[in-house]
This record gives C-alpha cells, structure tokens and sequence, in this order.
C-alpha cells in the first residue's frame, strides 16, 4: 500500500523535550481520564490529538502468541504527544516509508491506538481505521485524523500484531495453548481489543459508544470483513466501510495455517523439536524475516467460517455497510511488464467473451482487467448483493486520477482513495501540486464517510447516492464524472462470479 497520510514531522521535534520532561513548555496540552490512568494530548486547531495509548498489555515474552491481555493501569500522567513505535515489520534500511508507509523505530511493545477528538466534543461519533499493508507493514500512526475531527468526528487509528507475530500457527504455540483459547490469528484480537478499549474509554473524550464505524483498506478493508463475520466482534461496532478489501477468502484452516508455519520456521532453520517457550525467545528480527503470506484463517475458535462464507450462510453482521474498489488495482501486480506465466493465469480462455475491449488493448491490458475484477471488483458488488434485504449496503468505484498524475496516469491505484477520504495528502506531498479539482474530490469523498458516520446514510453534498440492489445494479463512481452508475462492467463481473465463487467452499 502507497503511504499517503502522516503527523507532521515538525510537531516531533516541538514535543520532543515535553515527551521526556513534563507537558507544558508552551505547548497546549489536554489532560483526560481513561480506566487505565490519565493521558496528556496536544491541543491542534481541529483536534485535541492523543497518540500512544496502549489498549493491550506489550505481547512480549510469555504473551508473544497469546490473546492480548489487559493493560497495567498506570499512575500519574501518561504523555501522549508524540508517535509509539510501529509493530515489527520490514523497514527500508535507508529510513524511508516502506510499502505499508511506515519508518522509524519498531517494537513487540507496540499495542497503542490515537484518538483524534473535536474540541468539547459531546457523544460524537466515532470511527476506528484499521491500516493495510498485506497484514505485514503499516501503522496507525501514519494517518492524520484532524479533519475527520473539524467536521465533528472523533478518529481512532490502532496498531496490530503483523506477519508472524500476528498470524501464525506453530504446533508447539497450538499444543500449548490452553483449551478453547484463540490460536494464530493475533492481530484480528488486537483489533477487537482495540474496539473494546473504544467500547470503554471513548466517551472520556467526548465519543458515543453507541455510534462506531469500522473502516479500513486493503488488509484492513479484509479485516474489517473478517470483524463483521467473527462472533466476539459482534456489538462492537454499528457500521463498517471497506475499501479495496476484497471480498472473497478461500478457506485456510488450523491445520493449513500450522502447517504453513512449520514450514517457514524450517526454512528459517528453527529446528522442529523447539519447545513454545524456545519459539517466544526468538529474536524479533528472525521472525520479521520469515517470509510468506499472512492472513486471517479460520481458526475454529476465534473465526468459524470465511468472511465469504458467512455472507453466504446470513452468518454476517447485519450493520450498514460501504464497499468500493479502484480502477487500477492492478497495481497490486506491479507497473509491468508482467511476466508470461502471470499474463496465463489471469487471461482464461473462458473469460475473453466477457472482456472483448480490454483483449483488444492486448494481452496484458487484458490480464490486468481479470486481476482488478476478480480480485476486487466483482468481491465487492457480491458483497453488497449478500446484504440486500438486511441492512442497507452501498457500492462505489474509484477511479479519480490525482491532476498532477496526468496523463502519464489512466487508472486509480490500489490505495489511491485513502488521500481523498482523508481529505488529506500526507507527509510528502507538497499542497503546491495539489489542484483545486483534486479538493473537490477530496471534499467530496470526504463528506460521504463523515455523513455516512454520523447517520449511517453516505449522503454527499447533495448527490444521491441508492443503497445497492442486485435488481438495479448502481454504484456511485467517484471519477472524473462523478455520479450513480447502472450494471458497471456487468458482463466482466458476472463471468467473474461464475469463475471463482465455486471455488470458495460455500455452502450455496
């Protein structure tokens, strides 16, 4: 995921000396109570900012592969003005932003949220972001939520276990789990963790508990899914966006997970005799190295079934829900050339009936089209189809080209959105190259998420935007035209249906 949001690196080098002395030196602070202790934050001219609050208890040592666990209530003031760490991830060695946008330090002590709250806020709502980043990279931290808090928001951005610390099975950390405890899918615990910390605490900065919206992108649109089809996270939330987070999930059981895990430890030459306590003395930066895919599995515990499958069986959160891809998330696949093997896999003989003009720009146009439509797009239009007759669902498509990216650009990228829902373009984007048409997008976006968290309607400065039926098949496109579409690429997407939903496992 491309780094798009950030703090200001100016404010790090005004709270430096505060941060290891006391608040005060002539920065406005806010002082407020939490069931754990008092948090100092810093007074901005659209928010009251906290960052660093641990909602969990540091998964270090014997809690590395277990359940968060509450935090040790601390006694007086906890300041919380600059930036925790972020989770142990892959950094670039020249220090800037990797994939997921972090930098900077990390540490196995990194369970910390950030609340950006409206001045005086009284039972505002609330939305909680969960980052992307392949469940492998990211942070909190990287998103600026003072905007969402100037049009009366209250945003909540966490941190969560990734990669191996955060999925993943070994059989010594399964057998020595006691009975009936989760296994394996550590960071979607630390994101419900996170949701009962809000649960508990957000009304000590002016939040309604009783009014929350779970967003995120990419990794994080697919845990948003996931939260939406686990039992523990029922109640814990009353709305949900996902962004480019897929839609589909091929089942991956206990065993597959444990099996997967074994081998990457093998491979990184953990020798298969070591004990649970062996597997917790690890270096951290061992385990950082193991490569592979991380993800949610179904652990039979935690997640009974898929995101997918839940949808298809009504076992799936009734709550009201946006769901939108990108025109390009092909990026995902890189910039190209690719490689011919990967050229087969996504040109089927089966699909070239359904996609006539994107054969016509040549094999690879054609690839990526399959690519972005099975992985993406036709997921997300399923999903929205699984909640029609519940509570209502809307469906969108992004294809807004940032002005500066022209013409040298023809597609949205994965991620590409997150800058325009913000309403804000991030640590490395001078306001010089930002154009006024790039505003009115960002505006525009913008208010649909906050109306959206406020009424659990994404009304958007007048434009309508109809909740999703399979009859009438419309979404609202945010591009150059923005506006309600009817059967968008409705021949691509049905054929993707056909290909890949019998493949998931479902039951109907």
């Amino acid at each position: 995921m491309r780094p798009v949001m950030g703090i200001l690196a100016g404010l790090a080098l005004l709270c430096a000396g505060a941060a290891h002395a006391q608040a005060g030196a002539g920065i406005p602070t806010v002082r407020v109570k939490i069931d754990s202790g008092v948090v100092v934050g810093v007074v901005h001219e659209h928010a009251d900012v906290f960052r660093d609050i641990p909602y969990a208890a540091p998964p270090v040592g014997p809690l590395r592969w277990r359940p968060p666990q509450p935090v040790q209530p601390w006694a007086g003031d906890r300041i919380a003005l600059l930036p925790g760490p972020s989770c142990p991830q892959p950094m670039r060695a020249d220090g800037a932003p990797n994939l997921g946008g972090a930098n900077g330090p990390t540490s196995e002590d990194c369970l910390q949220l950030n609340v950006y709250a409206p001045k005086d806020a009284r039972r505002a709502p609330v939305m909680v972001w969960i980052h992307g980043g392949e469940f492998q990279t990211g942070a909190g931290w990287i998103y600026d939520g003072q905007n969402f808090a100037r049009d009366g928001v209250i945003l909540v951005t966490l941190n969560y276990r990734l990669g191996a610390l955060g999925y993943f099975a070994p059989a010594a950390i399964v057998k020595a789990a006691p009975a009936g405890e989760p296994v394996g899918d550590y960071g979607q615990m630390d994101q419900i963790a996170a949701l009962r910390w809000v649960r508990r605490n957000i009304a000590a900065f002016g939040g309604d508990p009783d009014n929350v919206t779970l967003f995120g992108e990419s990794a994080g649109g697919m845990a948003t899914l996931d939260l939406l089809a686990t039992p523990a996270a029922r109640g814990l939330f009353e709305k949900a966006i996902v962004e480019s987070g897929l839609g589909w999930f091929r089942p991956v059981n206990l065993a597959q997970a444990e099996a997967a895990s074994e081998a990457r430890l093998a491979r990184a030459g953990v020798p298969s005799t070591a004990t649970a306590d062996e597997l917790r003395a690890l270096p951290v930066a061992k385990l950082v190295a193991i490569g592979g895919d991380f993800e949610p599995f179904v652990d039979g515990r935690l997640m009974p079934e898929t995101a997918t499958q839940a949808l298809a069986d009504g076992h799936f959160d009734d709550v009201p829900l946006i769901i939108g891809s990108n025109s390009g998330e092909d990026s995902l696949l890189g910039s190209g050339p690719l490689p011919p093997q990967r050229v087969a896999v996504f040109t089927p003989a089966a699909a070239r009936a359904a996609y006539k003009p994107d054969e016509a720009a040549g094999e690879e146009a054609f690839a990526r089209a399959v690519f972005t439509d099975r992985i993406m797009g036709a997921p997300a239009r399923w999903v929205a189809a699984q909640a029609w007759g519940g509570k209502p669902a809307w469906l969108y498509h992004f294809s807004y080209i940032g002005s500066r990216f022209r013409p040298a650009k023809t597609r949205a990228s994965h991620a590409d959105e997150i800058q325009y829902v913000f309403e804000y373009w991030g640590r490395r984007t001078p306001m010089s190259v930002v154009s006024d048409e790039d505003r009115r997008m960002a505006r525009l976006m913008h208010a649909c998420w906050i109306a959206f968290a406020k009424t659990g309607v994404p009304a958007c400065g007048g434009m309508a935007w109809p909740a999703y039926t399979p009859a009438k098949d419309q979404l609202m496109e945010f591009g150059p035209r923005s506006g309600v579409v009817a059967h968008f690429r409705k021949p691509e997407l049905d054929e993707a249906d056909a290909a890949v939903l019998p493949t998931l496992g479902l039951s109907k």
